[in-house]
């Protein structure tokens, strides 16, 4: 294991960006996201969740998927993609990173999004262990360890210290290209981190959630439970929890026409909008309380069955902090699954 001390961080920083961009916390105008950076960047490893997750960087918000060039009644399809160049990302947290492994299963399945697969391949990822969870974290409930999140690079923050411990053939190269910054030592150090956060995990009050009654075999029995619609009735349909939510993948493909052609973009997209999945004969979902129970459905039942029993929730606790009308998954799993006591 190797330790920095966190007057090098921008040190380490620079370094790492001079090798290839770099994309970790930065606060701007008051709000902390992952942004590119640059000398004099204002980051911050500090803060536990960024307002949006890092899915950004391999699900755009917004991409350009092909262009088409018209000219009378010739039309020429452009291909946009080109090779990604390789990028670090840095600071992910444990409920972060496994969100990566939800996507993967969706957009790396058969067949293969290419747009997707293209900027997960260009990535090292350099995750951050919790130190200082939140009451909103409930990662612990999906057998997610906050203390060691994996990635290429796994690395610890105290006081003092930034520690650092590389964890596959990306995370060596890159710890090879900067390993004079480093001083040997920090795992006596980590495992008392390690063991203090577990600590406070255990006493969180979402961390007795009970998913057992969330399993494919359940599906005609959950789905028909009449509490939906109570649980429902004040949502504003409003998608925050959606924007927020590292797994969400729903997206929307439309065209836009320009002077010489016509441009095909896809954009996130929310399971909770009206319009959401509109046909030409009507919407499928035609209530607030079908789109709702559609998005806990598809997190606890729906994607689990397809999966390998992988829950499509990751517990980092966005919809919590963000649901104006406090209707988020904790709510729906206490109501329909009820929790554990010990």
């Amino acid at each position: 294991m190797l330790k920095i001390g966190k007057e090098k961080l921008n040190e380490l920083y620079a370094a790492i960006s001079a090798g290839a961009p770099l994309w970790l916390p930065v606060k701007k105008a008051g709000e902390v996201n992952y942004g590119l950076y640059e000398a004099g960047a204002d980051v911050s490893l500090e803060t536990l969740k960024t307002v949006k997750s890092p899915k950004d960087l391999f699900f755009p918000q917004s991409e350009t998927m092909m262009r088409f060039k018209t000219e009378g009644k010739k039309i020429e399809i452009l291909d946009v993609r080109s090779e990604k160049e390789p990028f670090v990302l840095f600071g992910v947290k444990a409920c972060d990173f496994r969100a990566f492994d939800v996507l993967d299963r969706v957009f790396l399945d058969e067949p293969v999004d290419t747009y997707y697969q293209a900027r997960r391949e260009a990535a090292t990822i350099v995750t951050l262990a919790c130190s200082r969870p939140e009451e909103s974290c409930f990662c612990k409930v999906f057998g997610i360890d906050a203390t060691a999140p994996g990635g290429d690079i796994t690395t610890w923050l105290d006081e003092n210290f930034l520690y650092w411990q590389a964890n596959t053939e990306k995370g060596e190269k890159l710890t090879e290209r900067l390993r004079g910054l480093f001083a040997e030592g920090g795992e006596s150090e980590v495992e008392t981190q390690r063991a203090a956060t577990k600590e406070i995990i255990a006493r969180l009050p979402f961390s007795g959630l009970d998913l057992s009654r969330f399993k494919p075999e359940n599906l005609n029995e959950l789905f028909d439970l009449p509490v939906w619609q109570s649980l429902s009735e004040a949502c504003l349909g409003c998608g925050a929890c959606t924007f927020v939510c590292p797994t969400c993948q729903c997206f929307d493909i439309r065209d836009f026409k320009t002077n010489d052609g016509i441009i095909r973009y896809r954009c996130w997209d929310s399971c909770m909008y009206s319009d959401f999945t509109q046909m030409a004969a009507a919407n499928s979902r035609t209530t607030q309380m079908q789109r709702y129970r559609q998005r806990f459905m598809h997190k606890l039942v729906y994607y689990p069955a397809r999966y390998d029993g992988v829950y499509s929730c990751v517990g980092c606790g966005r919809c919590v902090n963000k649901c104006p009308q406090h209707l988020n998954i904790v709510k729906v799993i206490r109501t329909i699954g009820g929790e554990k006591h010990d």
